[in-house]
């Protein structure tokens, strides 16, 4: 079935004839609107960036969407926005000048659903880690906890997942080390913990950033810094995040 394209609602507005099913061939995860018949919509973003908003006037920001980010269409609002699915709530982005319509299928809807929930978790770590790289350059102190005046290794971690993330770690190392689900060096994705030592006792601990590195609280000498991830062999790996 040929896809019907518009660049703007505001084409769409301008056509001669809108076309409306039948109450009976109207399925409850159509979407209709002033410009559009019903059917599945997407909703691609043509600019380097848009706002999408809380609420239809545009009043409150819900996030940014760059270039190439796709949305399902849940609503034509009639003066060039559109109702959007964001993840697991919804917003309003303008169209005109920012984006493309498509009519599509519900399979296309249900894999952009998909590939959206997977960004989304990617995103959220990759902010752990970027959280955690702003304290790069500070002071190492032992039994510190807070990287802003000096901190340790365990400090350090349990501090950038606590405000970062929500998550609550022990204070220790090694009580760390016992918290989440052990992973492979494979399975590494930034905001997973590797922990340093021997068979017998663990004794440092790092949090993974992506591209091979580590950021930590190593020694008086050199503060917190980021390592390549095996710059000693580690000897657990532990996802503490949960997904």
């Amino acid at each position: 079935m040929m896809k019907k394209t518009w660049k703007t609602l505001g084409l769409m507005a301008f056509c001669s004839a809108i076309v409306i099913a039948r109450p009976s061939d109207v399925r409850a995860d159509e979407t209709s609107g002033p410009g559009l018949s019903y059917g599945n919509y997407l909703v691609t973003v043509d600019s380097d960036k848009v706002t999408i908003s809380k609420d239809e006037e545009g009043q409150e920001t819900l996030m940014t969407a760059t270039k190439g980010n796709s949305f399902q269409v849940m609503e034509d609002m009639g003066d060039g926005t559109v109702k959007v699915k964001v993840n697991d709530t919804y917003g309003y982005l303008p169209v005109d000048g920012n984006a493309t319509v498509t009519q599509t299928d519900a399979s296309t809807l249900a894999q952009l659903e998909v590939k959206n929930k997977v960004d989304e978790a990617v995103d959220f770590r990759q902010s752990i880690a970027n959280y955690g790289l702003q304290f790069v350059g500070g002071r190492y102190a032992y039994g510190g906890s807070d990287p802003r005046t000096g901190v340790d290794c365990s400090g350090f971690t349990k501090y950038v997942l606590q405000h970062a993330a929500g998550i609550n770690l022990s204070r220790s190392s090694g009580g760390q080390a016992s918290q989440g689900r052990a992973i492979s060096a494979d399975q590494m994705r930034p905001g997973d913990l590797l922990f340093y030592g021997s068979s017998r006792a663990i004794n440092h601990v790092a949090m993974y950033i992506g591209n091979g590195q580590v950021v930590h609280s190593s020694t008086y000498s050199t503060g917190i810094k980021t390592s390549p991830w095996n710059y000693r062999a580690p000897v657990k790996i532990v996802n503490v995040i949960g997904d």
